[in-house]
């Protein structure tokens, strides 16, 4: 059946920025102790976001979680660009997420460790990812 006189309204569409409250997450304890906001909930997305391997879980979409761990054994020398390009990919798809700078890579034995600086709407902050064979 076809709708019967209503019209497309040619008004403005308003976009309103959603909270960011979530869950605050204890990874030790393994258990939610709160909530948190802000810088914060930025914060704890990127956690989780680089913990997660990406197409391996069905109840999240195949832009979430990151391919770090494709990385061990790669050439030192492709290391740099192509750390750079999927940590970018894996944390932009974040909306509050706006950059990735000052990209460090640390080779210990068969582990990298991986410096950055996050860059939100809400502020900036420093991040250390450690990936493992």
């Amino acid at each position: 059946m076809i709708p019967v006189g209503g019209s497309i309204s040619k008004d403005r569409i308003e976009e309103i920025e959603q909270p960011s409250l979530t869950w605050k997450l204890d990874a030790a304890k393994q258990r939610i102790v709160g909530r948190l906001d802000g810088l914060e909930a930025v914060q704890q997305a990127a956690f989780k976001i680089l913990q997660t391997p990406r197409f391996q879980h069905l109840i999240y979409t195949a832009n979430y979680g990151s391919e770090l761990e494709n990385l061990i054994g790669s050439n030192p020398l492709f290391l740099k660009p192509e750390v750079a390009r999927m940590i970018r990919e894996a944390l932009t798809q974040d909306d509050r997420i706006t950059g990735i700078e000052n990209i460090q890579i640390t080779i210990i034995g068969d582990s990298l460790l991986i410096a950055f600086t996050v860059i939100s709407n809400y502020g900036s902050f420093e991040m250390t990812q450690e990936v493992n064979p």
